[in-house]
């Protein structure tokens, strides 16, 4: 595969501007395959920041930390790509409020400056993107995340095992396999699946107040129409829980014999937890079969369908 393929354009272009062989606008967006005009345009759009200002600012951001770590403020001077130590003495006090040669005796702790998209310099070659500074993620979002990832690999699963013939399918790959103590074998792609699936019938009916639902035979069409019916219910609920705060409720099943508590945060992350270890053990079995499959990283979800979004 192209290893530039999903790649994010405005890292490449946050790349040009922080590459250290980069010290000009002409330089930035030469190695970005743009023009200085389109390049400085394409910042300003999508990071609230010129490219010169936010090489500056990150760069003083290094300095900061390399000089609490003992560099001396000549070293930083250069490294920071300026020209002489009192250049770079004025840029420093400027954008901390005090000299550098105080950073040594308690000067500032935190080297991160004010920021219009949440980029900063995180040691020691780094960036770290904080999102706390714009709209950014919640913990909420990363589960959202990690719902949906699991869903669309779930469906991405099913659709390949609709085109394994019945006997491999069904064919005990790894003898003995066991997931969860009180589920059984699972030998098999087949049961893999099934089981994969039915966790999530049998924890909606859970919450939903519902009856057991009956366990079937592993037959990947119908899988995939039991998948499709169970997967908005999931992530609605989920949300749901999310959106209300609730992770801290509890629910009693009764379809446990005897009836037991469990709390809603525990439920989604034990879902979640077996539904990714079954998603890669059938990926394993699989491959043994002698069947080419992804490897279902969520960074490669993630990407493409941030690509899809993008283009709607």
């Amino acid at each position: 595969m192209d290893e530039r393929q999903g790649r994010d354009r405005l890292r490449e272009l946050l790349d040009a501007v922080l590459d250290e062989d980069n010290r000009t606008l002409t330089d930035m967006a030469g190695d970005a395959y743009a023009s200085p005009y389109h390049f400085t345009r394409r910042l300003r759009r999508d990071a609230g920041e010129p490219p010169v200002a936010m090489r500056r600012r990150v760069e003083l951001e290094r300095a900061a930390w390399q000089l609490r770590r003992g560099t001396s403020v000549t070293d930083a001077a250069f490294a920071a790509g300026y020209e002489s130590v009192e250049g770079f003495s004025r840029a420093f006090t400027r954008a901390y409020g005090e000299p550098p040669s105080a950073v040594g005796s308690g000067g500032p702790r935190d080297h991160g400056l004010p920021a219009p998209n949440g980029i900063h310099f995180h040691p020691p070659t780094s960036l770290w993107v904080d999102a706390t500074e714009g709209a950014g993620a919640t913990a909420g979002a990363v589960t959202d995340q990690l719902v949906r990832h699991d869903l669309d690999d779930t469906r991405a699963l099913l659709e390949l095992a609709k085109g394994l013939p019945a006997d491999p399918l069904h064919r005990e790959v790894l003898p003995g396999a066991r997931v969860l103590a009180w589920d059984g074998e699972e030998p098999s792609v087949a049961a893999v699946l099934e089981h994969h699936v039915h966790a999530k019938e049998v924890w909606l009916a859970a919450v939903e107040g519902l009856d057991t639902p009956a366990r079937g035979d592993g037959d990947p069409s119908r899988l995939l129409e039991r998948h499709d019916a169970v997967a908005p219910r999931w992530l609605a609920m989920v949300r749901d829980v999310d959106r209300r705060g609730a992770w801290d409720d509890r629910l009693v099943d009764a379809l446990c014999d005897p009836p037991e508590s469990f709390v809603l945060g525990e439920v989604v992350a034990h879902v979640l937890t077996y539904a990714a270890h079954r998603r890669q053990l059938a990926r394993l079995m699989i491959r043994m079969l002698g069947v080419a499959v992804d490897d279902g990283d969520p960074i490669t979800w993630s990407r493409t369908t941030r690509t899809k979004e993008t283009h709607r």
